[in-house]
């Protein structure tokens, strides 16, 4: 099975990056399943109803959201209703919608997908990850009535994400970080057959800050003060993501490789001086 991952799409550039572009890429790419992590999308602060909607008509399978999850208040109702949207496993035990769910690839194929929070350096305290994942995957192990598992660690210390891949080796397809919208450069398949990668990127521009646009974060670096609110930048857009293939019989990966396609960080493309 071919399962691409998303990163953070962050806001209008990115947005319609995803709905232009993904299509085509499932075309292109033989794609069975697309997870696509879109807590940015509602200019750069959570997502609405009618975004999701967008998203699911351009291809996307599944919608992930971390810890900007509810930052529209309509999503408090909204995710109860789409069981294609999911928040993380490990939020609030009083928070609607559900942190894991299985789904039906191409063929009948089962992909269960599942979000946890990480807990260093983030903002609030959540509840242990570890656990949290350990029970969902033990539910479900791949090789058995899923033929695939996707673990979105949505985190801010690159050592926890690590530690959530090796903590998952052997029992997901792939584990993937979120969260910091910079791709990282450890693609690689773990010793137990588990795809990995520490950060997807994001699905925005990256002529910018995280997706920002530049003059609002600088001044509060420079200065200590905020003037005004964060804006997404409107700059070309990046897709940056993840491609896996799966083995059916035993849910792991067989071969797994980055994408970026588009804006700054196009795979391939050379940095020249304008």
């Amino acid at each position: 099975m071919r399962i691409l991952f998303l990163g953070d799409i962050v806001g209008r550039a990115g947005r319609m990056a995803v709905i232009e572009r993904l299509p085509g890429l499932r075309s292109t790419e033989r794609l069975d399943f697309v997870i696509v992590n879109a807590e940015n999308a509602a200019a750069g602060y959570g997502l609405t109803a009618s975004i999701a909607q967008e998203l699911f008509a351009a291809g996307a399978d599944v919608l992930t959201l971390g810890d900007h999850a509810f930052d529209q208040k309509e999503m408090l109702t909204a995710i109860e209703g789409e069981p294609r949207l999911l928040r993380p496993l490990n939020f609030a035990r009083t928070a609607p919608g559900r942190g894991a769910a299985v789904y039906e690839a191409t063929r009948g194929r089962k992909v269960l997908v599942a979000v946890a929070l990480g807990r260093v350096f983030m903002s609030r305290p959540y509840d242990d990850p570890f656990s949290a994942l350990d029970q969902v995957l033990r539910t479900h192990p791949v090789g058995g009535a899923c033929q695939a598992a996707v673990v979105e660690i949505h985190a801010e210390a690159t050592s926890e994400k690590m530690a959530t891949g090796h903590w998952c080796d052997g029992r997901a397809s792939l584990v993937v970080g979120t969260h910091t919208h910079v791709p990282t450069a450890d693609t690689m398949i773990l010793g137990r057959g588990t795809a990995y990668q520490t950060d997807a990127g994001m699905c925005g521009a990256y002529d910018s800050v995280i997706g920002m646009d530049k003059l609002e974060p600088m001044k509060r670096f420079i200065t200590g003060m905020g003037a005004g609110r964060f804006t997404p930048a409107e700059a070309p857009a990046t897709l940056s993501g993840v491609i896996v293939e799966t083995d059916d019989a035993t849910g792991l990966a067989r071969s797994v490789r980055a994408l970026r396609l588009g804006g700054a960080l196009e795979t391939g493309a050379v940095a020249a001086a304008g």
